[in-house]
């Protein structure tokens, strides 16, 4: 009989690292699909601003963790998500759902989309723009949710609902999305502290 000293964690246990083989596997050197599962957020059809979404997943020592998946949703500039109910009709090709990794040297991860426009929440309140992210990593052994707005939106987050059910206003900040303008595009920045001074604030869904 093995004493506990002996024991191993194993794979089932923790979410890395094979979240990459697993998820995208193209990414961690098997070429096993034609077209890896959920690049393409917004499609080639889909109206409104085109910008770039960056940033880095940071663990409590202030380090980038490197090994990282980000999944993506968001509605179109229109406000629509791309499902029965998602309040109107999207482009052909919009998906409003994407799948990214970080750079296992740098730990950046960024993808290209479409600005997001205001949606109706299931409440029927109209929810500021955002984009909603879902973080998994090895040693995270339970996904975080998270959601990203942005820094243009001041009047529509001052009014967002979700943003005003984080009783500390000086939290708020952790979710909203810096932008600045590179090689002609508007790129938004927006960085997620696991734990530490200014942790992002994650969401019990």
């Amino acid at each position: 009989m093995l004493k506990p000293d002996y024991l191993r964690e194993t794979p089932s246990q923790t979410a890395g690292p094979y979240v990459h083989i697993g998820l995208a596997p193209g990414a961690a050197g098997f070429d096993i699909y034609d077209r890896e599962l959920g690049w393409d957020i917004a499609g080639p059809n889909a109206k409104g601003e085109r910008i770039r979404v960056e940033g880095l997943v940071i663990d409590g020592t202030g380090s980038p963790i490197k090994d990282v998946m980000l999944e993506a949703w968001q509605a179109n500039a229109a406000g629509h998500y791309a499902h029965p109910e998602g309040g109107g009709p999207v482009e052909d090709g919009f998906r409003g759902w994407g799948r990214v990794i970080t750079d296992f040297e740098t730990g950046e991860w960024a993808f290209e989309t479409v600005k997001p426009g205001a949606a109706k929440g299931r409440s029927g309140l109209l929810m500021a723009p955002h984009i909603s992210l879902w973080v998994v990593a090895r040693g995270i052994n339970i996904g975080l949710n998270t959601r990203m707005y942005f820094d243009d939106e001041t009047e529509a987050n001052a009014a967002d609902p979700v943003l005003n059910l984080i009783e500390w206003e000086n939290r708020r900040p952790t979710l909203i999305a810096r932008r600045r303008e590179g090689d002609g595009q508007a790129v938004y920045r927006f960085d997620i502290r696991i734990q530490g001074d200014d942790e992002t604030v994650f969401f019990d869904i």
